[in-house]
């Protein structure tokens, strides 16, 4: 017998504030700069990344790769993607 699985995306999940502030908790918790990279985008995704790679100042592209799970951000990038989603990281 087979198994029949669809992919998961987080981004169509993250319908509220609450939904996101959860889900950015969850990802500082894991207390690993990729996993928060990956959440941010999967936020982004779900607000639109055309609009958040203008607002940060970065390519639609760039910002895809620096969110993926093989990229790499800079601290610089991660607070303009911050900013640009109009959120707030608390310690």
């Amino acid at each position: 017998m087979t198994v029949k699985t669809i992919p998961f995306d987080a981004a169509e999940y993250l319908e509220t504030e609450a939904d996101i502030a959860y889900y950015l908790d969850a990802a500082l918790e894991e207390n690993d700069p990729q996993s928060l990279a990956v959440a941010l985008g999967d936020v982004a995704r779900a607000r639109g990344m055309s609009d958040i790679a203008r607002r940060a100042g970065v390519s639609r592209e760039s910002l895809y790769k620096s969110l993926s799970a093989d990229g790499n951000p800079s601290a610089a990038t991660l607070l303009k993607i911050v900013a640009a989603l109009g959120i707030q990281l608390h310690a």
